[in-house]
């Protein structure tokens, strides 16, 4: 780097100083988008690498899923929620491609993931997506593609139904609100292929499984993998 460039980018700094995007503290020389404090803190679930694992275990119990990871432990009041609440409510998108990116590195390291064809976002509907101005799975997604070499297919899934929040509703209400509330509106695109589907945050299971009965019923020459970008530790409350 230029002397002229160090001089810019230490002014940059200065006024716009880099953050954390986990825990807000000022990034230093070297260190990207996550501190090195938190990377090193990150709740990992470990999943990627292992084919049989809790996640897999309870989402093949009810759809075929090839393979199905979460990147690390949702932990409620920690500054990990406060990342993904960053990206899901307050327009911090860039952190859930970064995320994803991040994410795909891992899941291409394990091998378990490599004949993947195409990923597909888990999908708002289209007034909830106007109102927010993004879909951050589509972000996480982005991102995990970029690193796995593959594309993203969006609008062959669609949720057809705005259900409201799931956020404070019990594991029953979660099943109810999302049954019946997805579709396939261009199978052909989804035909033949392994689809990664990814979302951000797992709690029940409830919406992967109706985006999954929903594609499977579209598409009988399919398999779909999972992959979110966080999973609840309450509801998967075992030794790691």
């Amino acid at each position: 780097m230029s002397m002229l460039r160090r001089v810019v980018a230490d002014v940059v700094s200065l006024l716009y100083p880099r953050e954390c995007a986990v825990c807000g503290d000022a990034l230093v020389e070297g260190e990207e988008f996550v501190c090195t404090t938190c990377r090193f803190r990150i709740p990992l679930t470990g999943f990627a690498l292992q084919s049989d694992n809790p996640m897999k275990e309870r989402l093949s119990a009810l759809v075929p899923v090839r393979e199905a990871s979460a990147h690390f432990f949702f932990v409620a009041d920690s500054h990990w929620q406060r990342a993904i609440h960053d990206f899901k409510y307050y327009g911090r998108w860039l952190h859930a491609r970064n995320l994803g990116v991040w994410y795909g590195h891992l899941l291409r390291q394990s091998g378990n993931y490599d004949d993947i064809d195409i990923v597909v976002p888990v999908p708002l509907h289209n007034r909830k997506l106007l109102k927010r101005g993004y879909n951050q799975s589509d972000y996480i997604a982005d991102g995990i593609a970029s690193v796995l070499g593959v594309k993203v297919v969006r609008h062959a899934l669609v949720r057809i139904v705005n259900n409201e929040s799931q956020t404070h509703q019990s594991r029953h209400e979660r099943w109810d609100n999302v049954e019946g509330n997805f579709a396939v509106r261009h199978p052909e695109s989804l035909s033949g292929k392994h689809i990664l589907l990814v979302d951000d945050v797992l709690t029940t299971g409830a919406t992967i499984i109706a985006c999954c009965e929903a594609m499977l019923a579209a598409c009988d020459d399919i398999e779909i993998s999972v992959a979110t970008l966080s999973v609840s530790q309450r509801e998967f409350s075992f030794d790691r």
